[in-house]
């Protein structure tokens, strides 16, 4: 036979180790300085430039 295991611990185990992963992402997402955020603006400008760049306008455009 398995051990027992009390559920009420092993339900809290799980959401303080979901709460944690979340957590860890809020940290990412949310945690960088002013110049890494405004480097990521910078980059995301110059793909959404180059994209734009190369779209067909007109009467050809499907």
């Amino acid at each position: 036979m398995g051990d027992v295991v009390n559920l009420k611990r092993f339900k809290k185990r799980g959401e303080r180790a979901q709460s944690a992963n979340q957590a860890d992402a809020n940290r990412a997402r949310f945690g960088r300085t002013k110049s890494e955020r405004a480097r990521d603006a910078e980059r995301a400008k110059r793909a959404r430039d180059l994209l734009d760049q190369h779209r067909i306008e007109g009467e050809d455009a499907p």
